[in-house]
């Protein structure tokens, strides 16, 4: 467990619309890190305040594919270690933060 009083901050973000897939790296009492996925859909009540669910309208189904499956994709070449996971995390940030706005 870390001593110091930093935030645990997402690894990467990917949004599109109301949908968003964050990506969370966690310590392991083993020593190997490992990762989640948070989905949520922000929408605003009947007051007009802004709220999060992790239920999906039919709608939402297949932008919560496609930011789960950037979710994945980060995830596989973050633990591959392999050129291209080089390349994509230089082309993406030089930070160990990455968020994606997909259209």
């Amino acid at each position: 467990m870390s001593t110091n009083n930093t935030p645990n901050l997402p690894e990467a973000k990917f949004s599109t619309g109301a949908i968003t897939a964050t990506v969370w790296k966690n310590p392991s009492q083993f020593g190997d890190d490992f990762r989640t996925v948070a989905l949520e859909r922000k929408y605003k009540d009947k007051d007009g305040t802004w709220k999060s669910t992790n239920s999906m309208k039919v709608n939402d189904l297949p932008k919560a594919w496609l930011v789960l499956q950037k979710a994945y994709e980060f995830i596989v070449l973050k633990n591959n270690g392999t050129n291209a996971a080089s390349s994509f995390n230089e082309h993406m940030s030089t930070t160990s933060y990455v968020e994606e706005q997909i259209a």
